[in-house]
């Protein structure tokens, strides 16, 4: 059975660090793309973050560049996020997630199979 599991999330004070971790288990990912997405209050899920596995190859939102970081390791197979200089803007719940999406829809939930449960991130101003 494949599970991501994530953890990290938090209250941080706007400025402030959080770095989330998604564990993978079940089966190997090294041929998938994993992602971050979020999802604030009453508000449509979004692409934060995307990396290839296999290259290390990385996307981010517009919004989180400068900020945002997206990393793995292989080894412990986990992917993190790292994020600085959290915003108030930035709070909301963020999912692991893992698929093959073609290269169109890379930053659409549609594009990835396996999920997470979430980890609440909330910024204070």
């Amino acid at each position: 059975q494949v599970q991501l599991a994530e953890s990290g999330g938090g209250l941080v004070q706007a400025g402030g660090s959080l770095r989330l971790s998604c564990v993978v288990s079940g089966r190997t990912f090294s041929d998938y793309t994993m992602a971050w997405f979020r999802q604030a209050a009453g508000k449509d899920r979004e692409s934060v973050a995307v990396i290839r596995w296999t290259t290390g190859t990385t996307y981010l939102a517009d919004s989180v560049k400068g900020r945002f970081t997206i990393s793995r390791d292989n080894a412990k197979n986990t992917v993190y996020l790292q994020m600085n200089s959290l915003k108030p803007e930035d709070t909301a719940v963020y999912y692991c997630a893992a698929g093959l999406p073609p290269s169109l829809r890379i930053r659409s939930s549609r594009g990835y199979d396996y999920w997470g449960q979430g980890t609440q991130v909330t910024v204070s101003s």
